[in-house]
């Protein structure tokens, strides 16, 4: 017990270190994604060790799973790992492997690690997944910390061949918008969750997932290259992304523990954090949640381009577009500009959109092009557009319409 409990404390020692340079050093939304990184290889380095220790049998394989599997491990976040064993190896009760790979598991909480583990074979792995979609993406993401290569590597084949894009895409979907819904589908609580809310982490991790799943690229510059989205939106996703991360490491030390939520108890200190401080007309908490806001409100914007362009890549259409007027086409019931600089060129039309939208029954939303654009035109969109009479006219349409103002407006919102 002596070896482990040096293990612990050498851990302790150099979190404590990797988290106080952090701290000294100010935050950084460029630095955050180093911080993770080590503290997953600082993590990965103990298992090793651990690991090793234990003299487990060659023909296992030691597995990081989950947001350990994509090197990216927040402070207090669980060490997600999977004991992959060869086919027809045991695990019963009384028996030797048992008893060591228990001793192992335990030997793990012992140094300190928040240890999620699971025991499976390949074909176990490829059981759960196919009934579980939440077992499915941990596995996705699955990275080899010591062990036997070869197994995971079949495990590896065996699940990519196994692996439905199509299918994996409507269950997150369907996921996500009962997760939106628990959240009350808005960025803008006043204690978000920055994993789970609208607009937090999960949104960008589950774009990445089914892209993955699509072998459509696994992070923003390989999707750029397939031409998903544009080198603009990748320094806007890698800029916010950076924030959100940064929001919730700092959450993580503030709390002492895992937490992911913004509660009014932690605003101020997580503010501190950032560098921010209270003046006589503006508290440090307020100066932390607009930046936050605006950074949920930008991936929201963002994740919706993404996947409305990653179901037409799995799922493309039927039909050319239908055009509605000199402006406008139907795509399969999304409205699609016939332009990309449409709004640039004639503001009016950004206004004309959600009209159309709400008057039109057979056009249920906007399409990726439309929303790109609409994003592009930010700056439009100042105190000249909003004094423009013919906007305040198309503005009062839409209020005055028979039916829809509440979805036309969270649309335009």
């Amino acid at each position: 017990m002596t070896e482990i409990h040096a293990l612990r404390d050498a851990y302790r020692h150099d979190k404590a270190a990797l988290l106080a340079t952090m701290q000294a050093t100010g935050a950084s939304t460029r630095g955050i994604r180093v911080m993770l990184r080590k503290l997953s290889t600082l993590a990965g380095g103990l298992l090793q060790a651990l690991w090793q220790r234990a003299q487990l049998p060659a023909d296992l394989a030691l597995v990081a799973v989950g947001g350990f599997g994509r090197d990216q491990l927040f402070p207090y976040s669980d060490v997600d790992v999977l004991l992959l064993l060869p086919e027809g190896c045991t695990t019963d009760s009384g028996c030797e492997l048992r008893a060591q790979l228990e001793s192992f598991i335990g030997s793990c909480w012992d140094a300190g690690l928040e240890i999620g583990s699971s025991v499976r074979t390949v074909a176990e792995c490829l059981a759960e997944s196919a009934q579980d979609v939440t077992v499915q993406t941990s596995l996705l993401e699955a990275r080899l910390i010591c062990g036997n290569g070869a197994l995971f590597a079949q495990f590896q084949q065996q699940y990519s061949a196994q692996l439905n894009p199509q299918a994996f895409l409507v269950a997150k979907t369907l996921e996500m918008r009962q997760r939106h819904t628990k959240y009350e589908n808005t960025p803008y609580a006043l204690e978000p969750n920055c994993k789970e809310s609208p607009g937090g982490l999960r949104d960008l991790q589950m774009i990445l997932w089914v892209a993955r799943a699509a072998g459509l690229g696994r992070n923003w510059t390989e999707l750029a290259a397939k031409g998903l989205i544009t080198p603009f939106e990748v320094g806007q996703l890698h800029k916010h992304e950076g924030t959100l991360k940064l929001v919730r490491c700092l959450l993580h030390v503030a709390a002492g523990r895992r937490e992911d939520r913004l509660v009014f108890d932690l605003q101020t200190a997580v503010a501190e954090s950032f560098g921010y401080q209270s003046s006589p007309g503006q508290r440090a908490s307020e100066v932390l949640m607009r930046r936050y806001y605006w950074a949920a409100k930008a991936v929201t914007q963002l994740s919706q381009i993404l996947l409305l362009n990653i179901e037409e890549r799995l799922n493309p259409p039927t039909q050319a577009p239908q055009p509605i007027n000199a402006r406008f086409l139907d795509k399969n019931g999304l409205i699609e500009v016939a332009s990309d600089d449409l709004y640039q060129r004639d503001p009016h039309a950004i206004l004309e959109t959600f009209l159309l939208y709400q008057s039109s029954t057979g056009l249920q939303n906007l399409s990726a092009r439309t929303l790109r654009a609409l994003y592009n035109a930010r700056t439009v969109m100042n105190a000249e557009f909003r004094r423009d009479p013919v906007n305040r006219k198309l503005f009062m349409e839409i209020l005055r319409q028979p039916r829809g103002q509440t979805h036309a407006l969270r649309l335009m919102n």
